[in-house]
């Protein structure tokens, strides 16, 4: 299970409505091949889910995972967060094994 926290809730809403997306539209929250400690997370917004997605609501937010990045958003949090060196998610992962300093990248 992924969790969005109720400030990250708030800005996933902001950017489907600021985007015109379709009352099906939600997060695609997804893990890739690549980044400094060989994966990187990623975040879009998108109209619907694609056909082997699992399809989460969190805080009425779809989520939309597909398999591959499944087995490594187990327990995933993400949150907005705002500072001085600017604002952004922040994803908090407790199966990563090992990071990076841009907080985007992890290795399990």
């Amino acid at each position: 299970m992924i969790v969005l926290t109720p400030t990250a809730v708030t800005k996933v809403n902001e950017f489907i409505v600021e985007n015109g997306a379709a009352s099906e539209a939600g997060l695609r929250v997804a893990v890739l091949p690549g980044g400094c400690s060989g994966f990187q997370y990623s975040l879009n917004i998108e109209d619907a889910p694609e056909g082997d997605d699992e399809v989460l609501e969190v805080g009425g937010v779809k989520l939309f995972v597909d398999p591959f990045s499944a087995q490594y958003l187990e327990g995933v949090e993400v949150d907005y967060v705002s500072s001085m060196m600017g604002s952004g998610f922040a994803f908090r992962n407790p199966n990563a094994a090992g990071g990076c300093g841009c907080g985007s990248s992890f290795t399990v």
